[in-house]
């Protein structure tokens, strides 16, 4: 498995994702943002579709990442809260981002707050959690983020920061819902 900085060695677009999977249509095609930029994350889940999309919706819970960092020092939930599968749009997500669409057991489709992009003058971000089976209990969950960058010079911290960091903070992330989805998935199958 390669190391964070590995990753960042390898350049902060993308990670994770195959060419081909790059050309694929995400869920967040659909929101229509024309975007500055687009990144790539994906990682292969040994767990069914249901519960990785399950685990995915726990992202309204915490941000599943470094928690330290971006859950206030609290440990994101390690067990499902009831509930949280039952999606509307407007839902907030990770502290920042409103639920924009979801496909049941296939994607998550979220926006930047408009109280944290200013109504847009801070710019805008969109992404999709995007399941695609890929047989035999396992899927890969793809990640497509869209950025439109602030205009101006309030734009170029994002453009320096935001690609790195987020790959640091969403591998971590995608790692953590693999391995509390793989958990779940190995006990179901023990107890049916």
């Amino acid at each position: 498995m390669p190391t964070v900085i590995q990753a960042l060695l390898n350049g902060p677009d993308s990670w994770g994702v195959t060419d081909e999977e790059q050309t694929l249509k995400y869920a967040v095609d659909d929101l229509g943002l024309e975007g500055d930029k687009s990144l790539f994350r994906g990682i292969t889940i040994n767990a069914p579709s249901a519960v990785v999309f399950r685990w995915l919706c726990q992202l309204r819970a915490a941000p599943y990442s470094y928690d330290l960092l971006d859950n206030f020092g609290r440990q994101s939930p390690r067990e499902l809260t009831p509930g949280l599968e039952n999606l509307s749009p407007g839902q907030t997500f990770m502290f920042i981002f409103n639920l924009e669409r979801f496909e049941t057991g296939k994607s998550i489709s979220l926006r930047l707050n408009s109280f944290i992009s200013l109504g847009g003058r801070m710019g805008d971000t969109a992404l999709s959690y995007d399941i695609i089976d890929t047989g035999a209990e396992s899927v890969r969950l793809l990640v497509k983020i869209v950025i439109k960058y602030a205009w101006g010079p309030l734009g170029w911290p994002t453009r320096l920061a935001l690609p790195p960091g987020d790959l640091v903070m969403m591998r971590k992330q995608l790692f953590t819902i693999k391995e509390l989805a793989e958990r779940q998935a190995g006990t179901q199958s023990q107890t049916t």
